[in-house]
């Protein structure tokens, strides 16, 4: 079976098929074993990107800049005030300059109209790298984390997303576990949980896939038989700082603690987080809620953080790998 995603853009993990995704992962561990054994070929020899981030980032931005220099290719650093797009040139006009000089263009923003409009007049691959909406290539890492601890193959794994399950991180875990067949949980309470019409959508999909999908309010219920307890910040960025009270009213019951993990009843249960977390005071962030609130850790205790059930550098380090699995099948 052949598989051809040249020249294909990632702008939402359903834009690909569930053997795109399996593919993706089997090249990113190949890729992987390279990098340790030192004898990583480059495939990305002359090719040029285009990183724009109109939301800042530490893992996607290092992620994506060591990924194409480990594959030869070069990239130019386009922040929120780097460039004229939606300022003095229109996206579209932006778009269709840049695709006349990148090879591909990464981006990371708040809208998803922005990185399908990119995709449109580009011409180039283009790559999401967050939107409001979607997380593609974070979830392409949790999966690979996943499939590296879980010990199963993932069809027979599964995980449960506590917090707010509105937005990037919970609408995509779900998709990606769905396309996978796994048994997928979303602890929330009720006004932060997925939208309607993707659960349908999702749904209609698991009947092809296998996958299990349960939206649950008691995050003690959920976790149950859970392999893999994952959680986000509880306050995404660009939300307004008022928002806080309203979360931590909403959302302490959903902090992975270390009863929390227990309830999964499972001794090998994981801990995953796609970062950065307050689970200390030792961030801005951190301090000031402590001050207004008097939480001295947020969506997770430190305890669980620091412990040997915590696998979210492995998931951090597998950003590089499934971006580079990304740019390789994309672009190569």
């Amino acid at each position: 079976m052949s598989f051809n995603l040249r020249n294909r853009s990632l702008l939402d993990l359903k834009d690909f098929a569930p053997r795109d995704i399996r593919y993706l992962l089997d090249l990113a561990t190949e890729l992987k074993r390279a990098k340790s054994a030192g004898n990583e070929h480059p495939r990305l020899k002359g090719k040029n990107i285009a990183l724009i981030f109109e939301k800042a980032s530490t893992r996607t931005r290092c992620a994506f800049e060591v990924a194409v220099h480990d594959q030869g290719g070069h990239v130019t650093y386009i922040d929120s005030v780097g460039s004229q797009m939606g300022h003095k040139e229109s996206l579209k006009d932006t778009a269709r300059v840049l695709g006349r000089l990148y090879d591909g263009i990464e981006y990371r923003g708040f809208h998803q109209t922005v990185v399908e409009d990119l995709a449109r007049f580009s011409h180039v691959p283009v790559w999401n790298g967050l939107t409001d909406e979607a997380h593609p290539t974070q979830v392409l890492a949790d999966l690979l984390t996943m499939q590296e601890f879980g010990e199963k193959p993932l069809h027979e794994l599964s995980f449960c997303y506590l917090g707010d399950a509105r937005f990037n991180m919970g609408c995509s875990l779900l998709v990606g576990g769905t396309q996978m067949g796994m048994d997928v949980r979303i602890a929330a309470p009720a006004g932060l949980q997925p939208p309607a019409e993707l659960v349908a959508e999702m749904r209609r999909l698991a009947q092809i896939t296998g996958a299990r999908i349960t939206i649950e309010t008691d995050p003690l219920k959920a976790v149950a038989g859970a392999d893999f307890i994952y959680t986000d910040v509880w306050v995404s960025m660009g939300e307004p700082d008022e928002v806080w009270k309203q979360r931590i009213d909403q959302l302490l019951p959903y902090q992975v603690n270390t009863a929390l993990m227990r309830a999964s009843g499972k001794a090998r249960t994981r801990f995953m987080h796609c970062l950065p977390a307050f689970h200390n005071l030792e961030t801005e962030v951190g301090r000031q809620v402590h001050e207004k609130y008097g939480l001295k850790e947020i969506e997770v205790t430190d305890e669980v953080f620091e412990s040997d059930a915590s696998i979210v550098f492995s998931q951090a380090e597998n950003r590089m790998h499934t971006i580079k699995a990304v740019l390789v099948a994309t672009l190569a």
